[in-house]
């Protein structure tokens, strides 16, 4: 009875090693899938992430026109406003360096130039009036405008456009998936002559960690 009741333990110890190291088999075979899983993710999200920068100086000019049937005429790597008792128009030249299509939100208009380190919330973003995409590796562009002069932001951006002096714009964007929102803040110095430069300040992922 003793080597039999020796035989039953040995054998149920067994088949609980057993089972212990099919356990563990598995353990390791889904975590090394949930990895693969991730980088596949992260693969196909950098597929679709786009990158909106300044547009090259010797990029074409671009027309964009307003809702009012008024348009502005944008050099490459520039930016340019118009204000008058009626409305501020702004636009600037961008160019998708990025890997996906990017699909243009909203925007941010500041009075002076700006190098804090954090942003507005998206909800605090003007939304644009129509949708504007950027392809990748092409130019485009930002568009937006103050039609209400009875408010401060009204003043404050003519003030801006009419004494030429610095301003700066927060781009929202995302991918055509509708994720992978960005924001990019845009400085835009006087050039002689009129008009603009805009020169990239920082990009701030919203969806994920950022880089820095």
């Amino acid at each position: 009875m003793t080597l039999a009741a020796d035989w039953v333990t040995i054998s149920a110890l067994a088949t609980a090693a057993g089972t212990l190291v099919l356990a563990l088999a598995t353990f390791a075979s889904v975590r090394s899938a949930n990895r693969a899983a991730r980088v596949a993710e992260r693969s196909l999200l950098v597929g679709l992430r786009p990158l909106l920068v300044p547009s090259r100086l010797d990029d074409p000019p671009q027309k964009v026109a307003f809702v009012e049937g008024s348009y502005l005429v944008v050099q490459g790597g520039a930016a340019v406003a118009e204000a008058d008792d009626e409305a501020v128009r702004l636009a600037a030249a961008l160019r998708n360096v990025g890997a996906g299509i990017a699909v243009l939100h909203g925007w941010h208009f500041y009075p002076e130039r700006v190098t804090t380190s954090d942003h507005i919330t998206p909800e605090e973003f003007t939304r644009l009036s129509r949708d504007i995409f950027i392809a990748p590796g092409e130019i485009g562009f930002w568009q937006g405008a103050f039609r209400d002069p009875s408010t401060p932001a009204f003043a404050e951006a003519r003030a801006a456009v009419d004494g030429h002096g610095d301003w700066t714009a927060e781009v929202l964007y995302g991918d055509a998936e509708g994720g992978q929102r960005m924001i990019s803040r845009y400085a835009m110095m006087p050039r002689e002559g009129g008009g603009w430069l805009a020169q990239a300040g920082r990009h701030w992922y919203l969806d994920r960690d950022d880089p820095r």
